[in-house]
């Protein structure tokens, strides 16, 4: 009776797998890049401790919440036909209510021990994931991910507003950040799986406008967010270790941008989605790092 009451290993897995962690660890990143650079210098560990582990489980629930709304679409394609929710080995109820469970208690702990802002705002990015992108624009506009990617520029701010009970203006420009970020890094992967995409009706800009006009968005997107990361400079929140590696890594961005099109087709994309990761990675360490030297 015991051994049927510990749930196997597949079980476990699956409900991990409902979080999506691969996706949440960059987000974690952009969290405590807001936490270092509001503190200037290491935040508060028991602070850092809370805004990891609730903003693991607030983006976890999120994606829960994603998987029990978005079960047909993944069930068409070929990327996400394998999911525990699409496949079956989760049911839709199980998955709705593990990301409500998740969603509330990461709200309820943030809230006792740290501050009702960051859980607010924690909250809002759940909000705006599931009501406004996945729910209202990702089946309706190709500029869904351009409005929906709000929901993942939130981190940053969450770990500003837990270290300082505010938002000031270098949390904003972190969230800017992101946000210009999330459509070049998106269409690059969208370019990729736009089959996937037009398979389960979902209209992507790949899917609704040519390769070419989506490499075109790709740059445009790139150097504004390129010119974000500079003009973050001059607020003086950030110091030159940041200005040269934005400079640097944006100035990479850019040429692969360029480069990808003057390519055939999606030679070069998968290169320029795999650069995106990396590039907002080291962007945010260079945020960490300024924030411990420029004091």
């Amino acid at each position: 009776m015991i051994a049927q009451s510990i749930p196997s290993p597949g079980i476990i897995r699956d409900y991990i797998a409902l979080t999506k962690p691969r996706i949440i660890s960059l987000l974690l990143v952009t969290a405590v890049g807001g936490m270092v650079l509001a503190a200037k210098g290491l935040p508060d560990p028991i602070i850092a401790l809370f805004v990891i582990v609730c903003g693991y489980l607030a983006a976890g629930g999120a994606h829960a919440l994603n998987h029990y709304i978005e079960s047909d679409i993944d069930s068409m394609m070929h990327r996400t036909r394998k999911r525990p929710v699409a496949s079956g080995r989760v049911s839709r109820r199980q998955a709705l209510v593990f990301g409500i469970v998740l969603t509330i208690a990461s709200f309820a702990l943030l809230s006792a021990f740290v501050n009702v802002l960051s859980a607010a705002l924690t909250l809002s990015g759940t909000l705006i994931y599931i009501f406004v992108y996945t729910i209202g624009l990702k089946r309706s506009t190709p500029q869904n991910i351009v409005i929906g990617g709000a929901a993942g520029a939130v981190p940053p701010m969450v770990g500003w507003a837990a270290v300082t009970g505010t938002v000031g203006l270098p949390a904003v420009y972190l969230f800017a950040i992101i946000f210009f970020w999330t459509p070049p890094h998106f269409w690059a992967l969208a370019l990729l799986i736009k089959d996937d995409y037009a398979r389960a009706g979902v209209p992507m800009l790949p899917v609704v406008t040519s390769v070419v006009d989506t490499k075109q968005h790709i740059l445009l997107y790139t150097v504004l967010l390129v010119a974000l990361t500079l003009m973050f400079f001059t607020t003086g929140a950030v110091g030159w270790v940041y200005l040269v590696s934005a400079l640097g890594l944006g100035g990479a961005f850019i040429y692969l941008a360029i480069m990808h099109i003057r390519s055939e087709g999606t030679e070069g994309t998968k290169s320029l989605y795999l650069y995106s990761l990396l590039y907002l990675a080291l962007l945010f360490l260079a945020v960490m790092i300024d924030g411990m030297v420029n004091v």
